[in-house]
């Protein structure tokens, strides 16, 4: 398990949908830097996987969930009561909520990379972290996704397993750039929240169905486990399986040989 969980397992909860998380330090690595994050009143999911060595990677993915939680706290309420005006469209909370997560995401950067400068660490060194989730700051509204990394959202609906975020590592650029030899190694990110002091996050709205169910994942899953077998697994899962889905996922990565911490977390939606 992680080293220190942010949210306990589970199941939690939501307005709209029921939500299972487990962190496992794998069977290779002493410490876990992984962490993920369960908000069910505020409607927030996330995943972090920290890097730096020497403890620094735990405490930076700890601390952009725990930095994001009350940044979005501190201001989401303005979202939930706008509406003042009865001519605006339905788009309009939903840009002003992603507006809001861009600024958050700007706030846990800010936090990390000053605590990076305190350690007197070069720009582009010292800890850091990914981080992806999905807010739901309205019930009935889209999912807000936000991404920083190599950190992964899937959607599974219909027998089809989605990938809704593209990884921000060199890998991923070579492959777009048509670079058939001499890639980078998977794991060199792009970017990710703390060792620069400016970050850009993708935000975007992802509308979400009744049965839709989303997975959040470190690179410890899906940088080991082929996709087909994720997709048996989510094709199994049922509201009341979560559990039994995620751990299904840990124990894949246990079969492939995977030497990293691997983060899952599950949610089922309702409506």
């Amino acid at each position: 398990m992680t080293d220190s969980p942010l949210s306990a397992c589970g199941p939690h909860c939501l307005a709209s949908a029921v939500a299972y998380g487990v962190s496992d330090v794998g069977s290779v690595r002493q410490r876990n830097e992984d962490n993920f994050l369960i908000e069910p009143a505020m409607g927030l999911l996330a995943v972090a996987d920290g890097m730096g060595g020497h403890e620094a990677g735990a405490l930076a993915s700890a601390e952009a969930l725990t930095r994001l939680r009350q940044a979005l706290k501190a201001h989401s309420v303005e979202v939930v009561n706008d509406g003042a005006d009865p001519d605006a469209t339905w788009s309009d909370p939903d840009m002003q909520a992603a507006s809001l997560l861009h600024n958050a995401i700007d706030q846990v950067n800010h936090c990390v990379y000053q605590q990076n400068v305190a350690r007197h660490m070069s720009e582009g060194s010292g800890m850091g972290t990914t981080l992806t989730g999905v807010w739901r700051p309205q019930g009935e509204g889209p999912l807000l996704v936000f991404h920083v990394g190599d950190s992964r959202l899937y959607r599974y609906r219909d027998g089809e397993l989605s990938l809704l975020t593209r990884d921000q590592t060199w890998y991923q650029q070579a492959l777009e750039a048509g670079k058939v030899d001499r890639l980078p190694a998977r794991n060199l990110l792009l970017q990710a929240v703390g060792p620069a002091p400016r970050v850009e996050p993708q935000v975007r709205v992802q509308p979400v169905q009744p049965g839709d169910l989303m997975m959040l994942c470190s690179d410890g899953l899906h940088g080991c486990v082929p996709h087909q077998e994720m997709l048996q697994v989510l094709a199994m899962a049922r509201r009341d399986t979560l559990e039994t889905a995620c751990q299904r996922l840990i124990d894949l990565t246990r079969e492939y040989a995977g030497r990293d911490n691997v983060t899952v977390l599950l949610a089922w939606f309702d409506r």
